[in-house]
């Protein structure tokens, strides 16, 4: 079971561009569109743009086959 549950996931958009978020792992939410990465920290997402970092194009394509969410690409 995922620390995120499918409807808090629909909820959730990224701080920046409101738009949504992938879930990678137990451990990131990712935006694809701006390549930023998002921390789960103890199953709480920090949601902060201060706090999430810039993904280069190696981890863009890692982070997206880890989603399973090829549309993303």
């Amino acid at each position: 079971m995922s620390v995120i549950d499918d409807r808090l996931l629909e909820i959730l958009a990224c701080p920046e561009d409101r738009g949504p978020l992938l879930l990678v792992g137990d451990d990131t939410l990712y935006n694809p569109r701006l390549r930023r990465a998002y921390r789960i920290d103890g199953g709480i997402p920090v949601l902060l743009v201060d706090e999430a970092r810039e993904v280069d194009d190696d981890e863009h394509a890692e982070l997206i086959e880890r989603s399973g969410d090829a549309s993303a690409e």
